[in-house]
């Protein structure tokens, strides 16, 4: 009779905190997948857990409670961060994520900016046991009540079913492409133990096949033997600006007759200006960016290129340059080691960098010196460089428009309509009228001290600004105003690019369509460069313009690529993707085809086949 009673007393300890996980799983679903919890959720979500605690009461004889309070927190941690990096990225982290936490210091402005209050909710149950144990009395009824031996037959049989289930979520879904889907059909514990322990690495494609040729077929596009402008720029020294979360909506956006990015406006109207240009990033954002722009390459599957590419002698558009006689140089106001930066200049090939200790701290925002101070030291140390006889490259990383947007008073230079005043959207928006003042600054130093007219200026934004995840019901009302349509995943993506040159290119809106990797081809080609021995996944912008094709990753689904006529996110795979037009009135009919779809991801396959089997460089001591 007591053995039966022990027997009710351990299942009652099960029973509880599988019950807490399943409210913790129905909450986590309601944040991460647009159709919220269904009654499929406990068959998703529950056999992990159970697995979990069988394993407990097998092995633990002695603190079998706090054991399970401990897997309760772990579990509930691990909710909590999906759902704050869902709000802010869109997707399902995983372990390679979390794997950066190194950076969350670095960065805690902007994460604490999408931690709503209700997210906290997820930790309730946890304080008020707390609460419970810190009463001696009340905590040794409390885990009389659910202590006891266990049968072992029946956590055995337990186990199995639960095991059983498991693998019935996680291996019918492996072959879908879009993570969240995945995530959504396995369950997200079972995502979550499927993505670290699942070999997902594909067969490299060997290195002496991957040719400019089979990239340019795979593409879809011809080799230019006589590229017009090819040339064009020749021995003018090269700047590149990187605008920080800076998207092509603001480009002649005015709000109640208010011109947001005046000095970017007159620098399109007067310079060749991209409207169709789309980021490229992955999980290294704004160094991803510096990455692609600076290589021709796409970013890896998992973990940012600083770090999973760094270590590889990198072909690059400083090494590029370097031979031509230019000295190159990059700026930046934040620590050089912030995404392990320091590494990928070595790799890029960069002479040198300048980092916060050259910007100082006297005026800082956000994660360093205004924009003000970058551009204040740059331009000086710019004309210092056009004083030597050789030509310079120097990439500008701005950073004051950084989420979460909030700059101080003293840095407003508008006065936001009251709709606008206190939402996330209207500090975007203040915040890029802001940097687009400053860079109005930068420019007319530049062309005060004569490096403007020497050069060739290539201005575009880094990533995304506005998650679409992380807007409240006003924020969307007001971008659906400033687009006059729903705002999506086709203007999330949408960022600008001009190139500015006097006297060596015409003025005037390309609609060809371009991502971040077509960058360096087109710069070659102005300043007279070959890319005969270099190979690149990009294409020259003023010259290969009949069509084009931009594969994505991380930020968006796996398999998901723009062309000519949309942006398409792909689902389990591409029958059941999601198409976006890219055109303005909508009704354009859609254009792509599975062979797109695969061709993308040949190219992806292609770029990290190359890179990966690149040499080791040597570290200096």
């Amino acid at each position: 009779m007591r053995l039966n009673k022990t027997h009710t007393l351990s299942k009652r300890s099960i029973l509880f905190f599988s019950i807490i996980m399943l409210v913790k799983s129905y909450f986590a679903w309601y944040y991460l997948f647009e159709d919220g919890p269904t009654w499929s959720t406990l068959f998703k979500e529950i056999p992990f857990v159970l697995l979990i605690f069988c394993l407990i009461e097998w092995f633990a004889t002695k603190r079998k409670i706090a054991i399970y309070m401990l897997v309760n927190l772990l579990i509930t941690i691990l909710f909590f961060s999906l759902i704050v990096y869902h709000n802010h990225f869109g997707i399902i982290a995983t372990s390679q994520v979390i794997g950066q936490a190194k950076q969350v210091g670095a960065v805690k402005k902007s994460i604490f900016a999408v931690i709503h209050p209700q997210y906290m909710l997820i930790f309730l149950d946890i304080i008020i046991i707390s609460l419970v144990m810190l009463s001696r009395k009340k905590a040794l009824a409390w885990k009389k009540s659910m202590s006891g031996p266990s049968n072992r037959k029946v956590v055995a049989a337990l186990f199995c079913i639960s095991l059983a289930l498991c693998m019935m979520n996680i291996f019918p879904n492996q072959a879908s492409m879009n993570e969240n889907v995945q995530a959504e059909q396995m369950g997200i514990l079972n995502y979550e133990a499927y993505a670290l322990l699942a070999d997902q690495e594909e067969e490299q494609i060997e290195f002496s096949q991957i040719t400019q040729p089979l990239i340019d077929q795979t593409k879809g596009i011809q080799a230019q033997s006589n590229p017009d402008l090819f040339g064009a720029a020749k021995g003018k020294n090269l700047i590149i600006i990187q605008m920080e979360s800076f998207q092509n909506f603001l480009i002649h956006l005015s709000v109640d007759g208010h011109e947001i990015t005046p000095n970017m406006n007159k620098l399109a109207d007067s310079s060749i200006y991209f409207p169709r240009f789309f980021q490229q990033v992955g999980q290294g954002n704004t160094s991803d960016a510096e990455f692609i722009v600076n290589t021709s390459f796409y970013v890896p599957p998992d973990g940012p290129a600083t770090e999973i590419y760094a270590p590889k002698e990198l072909p690059s558009l400083p090494k590029l340059l370097e031979e031509q006689g230019y000295d190159t140089a990059t700026f930046h106001t934040n620590e050089v080691d912030f995404w392990n930066r320091g590494e990928l200049y070595n790799a890029l090939g960069f002479n040198r960098y300048y980092d916060k200790p050259f910007f100082g701290e006297d005026d800082t925002l956000f994660y360093g010196a205004s924009d003000e101070v970058l551009y204040s030291k740059t331009a000086t140390e710019l004309a210092r460089m056009n004083d030597s006889s050789d030509p310079f490259y120097s990439q500008v990383i701005s950073m004051s428009s950084h989420n979460p947007f909030s700059i101080p008073e003293n840095k407003y230079q508008m006065t936001l309509p009251e709709r606008f005043e206190g939402t996330f959207v209207g500090d975007y928006i203040r915040a890029q009228n802001y940097a687009d003042y400053a860079l109005g600054q930068f420019i007319a130093e530049l062309k005060e001290n004569g490096v403007w007219d020497d050069s060739i200026i290539i201005l575009y934004g880094d990533h995304r600004g506005l998650p679409i995840f992380s807007l409240k019901d006003e924020d969307k009302t007001l971008m659906e105003e400033i687009l006059d349509h729903e705002y999506t995943e086709r203007d999330l993506i949408n960022i600008p690019l001009i190139i500015a040159s006097k006297g060596a290119v015409t003025p005037g809106v390309n609609n060809q369509l371009g991502g971040q990797v077509d960058i360096l081809p087109t710069v070659a080609n102005l300043l007279g460069v070959s890319l005969d021995n270099h190979i690149h996944f990009g294409q020259d912008l003023l010259n290969q313009t009949a069509y084009n094709l931009l594969p994505q990753r991380y930020y968006l689904p796996t398999g998901s690529f723009v062309n000519n006529e949309e942006l398409f996110l792909s689902g389990s795979g591409f029958e059941d993707g999601q198409h976006y037009t890219l055109s303005s009135d909508g009704n354009k009919p859609l254009q792509s085809t599975e062979d797109e779809f695969n061709r993308a991801l040949k190219l992806l396959h292609l770029s990290d086949s190359y890179v990966t089997q690149l040499p080791d460089r040597e570290v200096k001591e």
